[in-house]
């Protein structure tokens, strides 16, 4: 059955910058009203970026956050406080890497310097899995339980004019890419999303690609 999210952006808040504190978002479930939680939002332009050291931690088997939006050129550390050891890996374009078999805190961290979506797994625990965005831009929020985000009223420029979108959530049938909308004068959006395969199945897809590298 395929499900159709909303991304609802109130016109005023662009229409309006000067006096608005920021432009808010509501991303939604349409098959049944129900608010979308780690949808990520962006203005589709470059900023300057600052970097920033930033983790992904392994607790009770599982990565924590499991989506980080990181600015690009930014470091993250993997460190593991569970009682048993992990094989932190990715292969994604964006980013390549493979911490092997550790406890405790890898003796680096990795270095994020080309923008896009890295998916992790650990090749021990093959139901792990989370995603890092590294992005050029600011103009970038998630939604929270509520299905709101809000990204800086900076956002806001041009008044009027179309603005560009990149919406992404792990539940894409691709998530290695976001999608690209533009919000006309209704200030909103529909995009059909399509269920993913159950959590087990698709690492089972990831941890035998691991295999074949």
């Amino acid at each position: 059955m395929k499900r159709r999210f909303v991304v609802v952006v109130p016109v005023l808040c662009w229409a309006l910058p000067m006096y608005a504190p920021a432009l808010t978002l509501t991303v939604t479930d349409q098959a049944t009203g129900a608010p979308v939680a780690e949808a990520v939002v962006a203005l589709d332009r470059v900023d300057p970026v600052t970097p920033v050291t930033a983790e992904i931690y392994q607790q009770d088997r599982a990565f924590h956050p499991k989506v980080l939006i990181l600015p690009l050129g930014s470091e993250v550390e993997f460190p593991n406080r569970d009682n048993t050891q992990h094989h932190v890996y990715s292969f994604s374009p964006a980013k390549t890497f493979n911490i092997e078999l550790y406890a405790g805190r890898p003796e680096r961290p990795v270095l994020f310097d080309q923008p896009g979506i890295v998916e992790l797994g650990c090749n021990i625990h093959d139901h792990m899995q989370a995603f890092i965005l590294v992005t050029q831009t600011n103009a970038i929020g998630q939604s929270g339980p509520d299905g709101r985000v809000e990204l800086p009223v900076d956002t806001a420029t041009n008044a009027g004019a179309p603005i560009r979108l990149r919406v992404w959530h792990p539940r894409l049938p691709d998530n290695t890419q976001p999608i690209n909308r533009q919000i006309d004068a209704t200030g909103s959006v529909a995009i059909e999303l399509r269920p993913e395969p159950d959590q087990e199945t698709s690492m089972d897809l990831l941890q035998q690609r691991f295999q074949e590298l």
